[in-house]
């Protein structure tokens, strides 16, 4: 269970399957093959010509193609503005990605997601419309922080500031207990939402009568102050 994705791809509406991506990056292009591989319709761009062809080399979208998105035409000539979601992944910089956002609002694109490299940039990006900022290396940067300071969790997807869902390796504490003995909503303020054995499909809301054992993961939703009253 990918739970990190859904940190990004939440934010993208369930219906949309139609995606503009400019800036053809590491993030860009991460972007673009995740959705192309679920079976989006992804328009790439850049305006390097190379990262351009490397794109439909390595197909990671439907159509791909080199333009300047600080200039309006560009964009316009491209069918950007028809887009009802557009990723700008143009990180390291700031000018640009912030004269194609402010492009992209002012032509009416619906929802403009843009990828910020400073919490400077996260407020500019703000100032001229962006309907959501992200900072991937910030989340990364965490991601590898939690991992390293809690190893027994094994993925974690931040619902907003204070809450979390988080998949985690059963404690020996919790070895050989039923959902219900264990009481996590009274003794922790978290609710199991599934259970995995071995590797196995996750099994989603549990009955009260599953035992858990030692080396199973559960995934859990709560507080990040509850959850990190876990025994783990």
């Amino acid at each position: 269970m990918n739970l990190r994705s859904l940190n990004f791809l939440n934010g993208l509406g369930r219906d949309a399957r139609h995606f503009a991506i400019i800036g053809l990056g590491r993030f860009g292009r991460a972007v673009a093959s995740a959705l192309h591989s679920m079976g989006c319709e992804v328009l790439g761009t850049d305006i390097n010509e190379k990262l351009v062809a490397q794109a439909l080399t390595d197909k990671i979208a439907s159509h791909a193609i080199q333009l300047d998105s600080t200039e309006p035409t560009a964009l316009k000539e491209a069918g950007i503005f028809e887009f009802d979601t557009v990723i700008v992944a143009i990180g390291n910089y700031v000018q640009e990605s912030i004269i194609t956002t402010l492009n992209l609002k002012e032509a009416g694109v619906k929802t403009v997601i843009a990828k910020a490299s400073s919490e400077i940039h996260g407020k500019l990006l703000d100032r001229v419309g962006a309907d959501q900022v992200v900072f991937p290396e910030y989340e990364a940067g965490c991601a590898l922080a939690h991992t390293l300071t809690k190893p027994a969790i094994l993925d974690r997807f931040d619902l907003d500031p204070d809450h979390s869902i988080v998949e985690i390796l059963i404690p020996a504490e919790f070895d050989g207990k039923t959902i219900a003995e264990l009481e996590l909503r009274r003794c922790y303020g978290l609710t199991i939402l599934a259970v995995s054995e071995n590797d196995q499909k996750f099994e989603i809301n549990p009955f009260p009568n599953r035992r858990l054992r030692k080396g199973m993961a559960m995934v859990v939703i709560g507080s990040n102050k509850d959850i990190k009253r876990l025994p783990i």
